[in-house]
């Protein structure tokens, strides 16, 4: 992993400010100026990312034989949490001023992603099929997500069904390259069906790609389905 060259590291590291940026962006918006919120948002997501960072750099979750897998479990907390929000009156009320098209617009982050995981494959350090050489097309979420932040949520003339339907199919996309990524980690791989385990989502930076830059797209779809589903008109900037 450290003979990767840096422009991967890099580009990656800039995905991952630009979910952050996004992300507080749009909790400080609903927030507003004089709340304690966005404080308490930035802070947190800052020491989760040194924390799992620091966990990585340390190898934690190198140890592939470790039950249950460390990684994996690391994620659902993360799902569980996100999850929560939703079941909390507070919270939920909180997550309906959240500017939808802020969390459409974060998905245009998918697109250098992509092209990070496709540079790692080169690299042979994660499965072709990560890929949008192989099965992964959720590069068309962040090539459509200025598409749907302008005209399905942006303008008078947004709609909230073909909203609902992009949003369902982006996760959909979102869905399925996670659950190959799982399939292919070391926990599960199969040599018959993936060519390359992934391992590079056990080393820094790239493990942040599964504890945050995926969560806080999934974060994005949650929060938008359930504005355009259950509000009358969703936030906007």
């Amino acid at each position: 992993m450290n003979d990767l060259p840096i422009y991967i590291s890099l580009t990656f590291f800039a995905c991952v400010l630009a979910s952050f940026g996004f992300i507080y962006y749009a909790i400080l918006t609903a927030a507003g100026p004089k709340s304690n919120i966005p404080l308490f948002a930035i802070t947190f997501m800052a020491v989760w990312i040194f924390v799992t960072s620091l966990m990585t750099i340390n190898g934690f979750f190198q140890d592939y034989e470790a039950m249950p897998p460390r990684l994996i479990m690391m994620v659902l907390i993360l799902v569980i949490f996100i999850i929560s929000l939703f079941l909390i009156p507070a919270t939920r009320n909180f997550l309906n001023q959240m500017p939808i098209t802020t969390l459409t617009y974060i998905h245009i982050i998918r697109v250098p992603v992509e092209i990070v995981l496709w540079w790692l494959f080169i690299n042979g350090v994660v499965a072709e099929s990560m890929t949008f050489e192989g099965v992964n097309f959720d590069i068309l979420s962040g090539i459509s997500a200025p598409f749907a932040g302008l005209f399905l949520v942006g303008l008078k003339s947004k709609s909230n069904i073909a909203a609902i339907i992009w949003n369902l199919l982006a996760l959909g996309l979102l869905v399925n390259i996670v659950a190959r990524a799982i399939l292919a980690t070391p926990y599960f791989y199969d040599p018959a069906v993936y060519e390359q385990p992934n391992i590079a989502v056990f080393y820094f930076p790239y493990v942040l790609l599964p504890l945050f830059v995926v969560p806080a797209v999934l974060f994005s779809h949650l929060v938008s389905l359930y504005q355009l589903i259950f509000l009358k008109e969703p936030e906007e900037d």
